[in-house]
């Protein structure tokens, strides 16, 4: 059973940082890319980034380059998002999502796999 739980959500400051993870089992880690997407209330999901976990290539959204770093740990099947000088406006729900063979894309749709969410708050 093909399973994602993302951690490490919360309550911060604005400038503040968090860092969230994405533990995935039930497939073959090295043959997927792993994203990350938000979604605010009353908006649509929005790709964050994205890694390729067989080679490493990172992806990311223009409204967070040079704030957030995507990481892959193969051998603990997990993937992180380093979320540094945070805003209100990154508040969202937070899910990674898995594709299998696919590199660089942002889209939710083109995901298979989604975990429950994690929430972000960022307060002003």
């Amino acid at each position: 059973e093909v399973q994602l739980v993302e951690s490490g959500g919360g309550l911060v400051q604005a400038g503040g940082s968090l860092r969230l993870s994405c533990a995935a089992s039930g497939f073959t880690f090295d043959d997927y890319a792993i994203g990350w997407f938000r979604q605010a209330p009353g908006k649509e999901r929005e790709g964050v980034s994205c890694i390729s976990s067989s080679d490493g290539r990172k992806y990311y959204a223009d409204s967070v380059k040079g704030r957030f770093t995507i990481s892959s740990d193969n051998a603990k099947n997990t993937v992180y998002l380093q979320m540094n000088s945070l805003k209100p406006e990154d508040t969202a729900v937070y899910y990674c999502a898995a594709v299998k063979f696919l590199v660089g894309v942002l889209r939710a749709t083109e995901y298979d796999y989604w975990g429950q969410g994690t929430q972000v708050t960022v307060s002003s």
